[in-house]
């Protein structure tokens, strides 16, 4: 079992490394830091811009290959470069990941988790009261926008609020400031984690509930399903132990392609909720021309989508046993 993950990584290795690389190129190529000189007064001489902008190795001048192997020996090295103003970028990197992070994977597991839940039993009420529940609030979550739910979330909460006569929701920031880390400090920070954490839980469920039933719709006549039934099992009971696992096979994959559009709508979730996470950093570095800072985040976005995959070719062995087998024959 562990020969077929790091068979699976091994292949996905050079997209991964071709990918980070364009993504500073691309950076490199359309950013121009040299602009935010331009604006100040007294305006510097350009010799004392380009002495900066060398030690940043973010001087357009450069020829761009020359900068692409500055910039890639640094990473193999373990240092990606410097901001604008000539802070390092992996501490601040780990900082913003952090936030990122919090912010995005409970939201990601809990509407998955979810989603695959309700997908598979609307499929197995198909036609019924339930599944027409289902499909009727799964089409409205997917063709609104994330950022367009969570400014609908955040006037729900504030009616709330005034209902209540209270603050019982809360969502501007991590944390209230002087809040420390004891357990009031906690609970203000689950209180402000809830709604962004149910924008991006709405968002996923929608796409998987609607992926798992079509999923499950495809197993629900399946000849094993019904060898299972003959055999003596109910059909729920056949339903959950051979045409589910089955059905999530698939799945797996799907979700693992999905974390790039997850990303995605963290960044429009991070600014609208205010959390200063790789969102909102990613969106200053374009604004003011930070290749470095630009590119950092699309190697961790390269990263966060190689881990994805590899856990679904995990997930996907576990499931199906034939994708094991199948992966290491050498031969046709």
């Amino acid at each position: 079992m562990a020969a077929f993950p790091l068979r699976r990584l091994a292949g996905r290795l050079v997209p991964a490394v071709l990918a980070a690389s364009l993504a500073y190129l691309l950076a490199a190529a359309a950013l121009d830091p040299r602009a935010g000189y331009e604006g100040r007064a007294p305006r510097p001489p350009e010799a004392v811009v380009d002495a900066r902008l060398d030690a940043l190795n973010l001087n357009g001048r450069t020829p761009l290959a020359d900068r692409y192997r500055t910039w890639a020996g640094g990473v193999l090295h373990g240092d990606l470069g410097r901001t604008w103003d000539g802070e390092p970028v992996d501490a601040e990197l780990w900082r913003r990941l952090g936030v990122s992070l919090r912010l995005v994977l409970p939201g990601a597991v809990l509407g998955c988790g979810l989603g695959v839940l309700l997908g598979a039993y609307a499929a197995a009420r198909r036609g019924r009261t339930a599944d027409r529940l289902i499909t009727l609030g799964s089409y409205p979550l997917l063709a609104v926008p994330v950022f367009v739910l969570a400014v609908l979330l955040q006037i729900a909460a504030g009616k709330a609020n005034h209902v209540m006569g209270a603050q019982v929701f809360v969502w501007v920031g991590e944390s209230a400031p002087g809040m420390s880390g004891d357990l009031a400090g906690f609970v203000d920070r689950v209180r402000r984690l809830l709604l962004p954490t149910v924008t991006i839980a709405l968002a996923q469920l929608a796409v998987c509930c609607r992926y798992q039933r079509g999923m499950m719709l495809d197993v629900l006549n399946a000849d094993f399903v019904r060898t299972a039934r003959a055999k003596g099992l109910r059909r729920r009971s056949a339903l959950m132990r051979h045409g589910l696992r089955a059905a999530l096979a698939p799945m797996t994959t799907y979700v693992a392609y999905t974390s790039g559009l997850l990303l995605l709508g963290a960044m429009f979730t991070e600014k609208i909720f205010g959390r200063h996470g790789m969102g909102e950093w990613l969106v200053e570095s374009v604004t003011r021309g930070d290749v470095n800072v630009v590119a950092a985040i699309g190697c961790v976005a390269v990263i966060g989508v190689l881990l994805a995959g590899l856990a679904s070719d995990v997930l996907h062995g576990v499931l199906d046993p034939r994708v094991r087998t199948a992966s290491g024959r050498c031969g046709p």
